[in-house]
């Protein structure tokens, strides 16, 4: 109990500087949509689609499009992780905290989780209104599959912004480190969140649905067991 007190401690300081600056928030809305505005202008609103059902291409590509923006934003804010601690000299102060320092990461984690799928309730409306997608009887499955898939992304992403904290390229080196760990969790979301959209008549989504699921276990237990040599200096 009280490692979790700490970890919610952790957790409430982060999302109450937050709340107060928006500055992670706001960058990563800016960032979205103007990632979202390039996609529409580089395809073309009503360039042809793949489908049958006669979507344009920015429709039947819009699951892809979606995690892609998720991923690329998401950046912004995990790489502002550490960054105050960095600048105000209290990332040793986190080190030298009493009791276990997995509360440290579970807290960073969870005010992380907070903020990116405080931006995907933003960013998930706009996208499908920009790209003409008709999600409003679909958003109880994609908010499933959104946070399966956030899990998994702030996971490791935690993990390696404590590793990168004390590296003078660490805004090149997250990304470089990360991405490559999120290819299941990229391959099942986009392919859960196609099937939701598209639909599903192999009855597939159950199994990618699992499957991120299963990754995210695996991807916090480990992140979480090895936490505490990510932070050492």
């Amino acid at each position: 109990m009280s490692d979790l007190r700490r970890a919610v401690g952790v957790a409430r300081k982060d999302l109450l500087i937050e709340r107060r600056s928006k500055a992670a928030f706001n960058a990563m809305a800016f960032f979205a949509a103007l990632v979202l505005f390039i996609f529409s202008f580089a395809l073309g609103p009503e360039a042809p689609g793949l489908s049958p059902a006669g979507q344009t291409l920015l429709q039947y590509l819009w699951p892809g499009l979606l995690w892609v923006a998720i991923f690329f934003t998401g950046i912004l804010a995990l790489g502002r992780s550490f960054q105050l601690e960095m600048d105000s000299g209290g990332l040793q102060a986190l080190r030298l905290y009493p009791g276990d320092l997995k509360a440290i990461y579970l807290g960073k984690l969870a005010a992380n989780l907070v903020v990116l799928l405080a931006m995907e309730l933003l960013l998930i409306p706009l996208s499908a209104v920009l790209y003409n997608v008709d999600l409003w009887t679909k958003l109880p499955g994609l908010l499933g599959v959104t946070v399966l898939g956030s899990i998994g992304f702030v996971a490791v992403g935690t993990f390696y912004a404590a590793l990168t904290a004390n590296l003078r390229a660490r805004e090149v080196m997250l990304p470089l480190l990360l991405f490559p760990t999120q290819v299941p969790i990229v391959v099942g979301a986009v392919r859960a969140t196609a099937l939701i959209v598209h639909g599903d008549p192999m009855g597939e989504l159950n199994v990618w649905l699992q499957m991120l699921a299963l990754v995210d276990v695996v991807l916090l237990t480990v992140c979480t067991l090895t936490f505490e040599f990510a932070i050492e200096e």
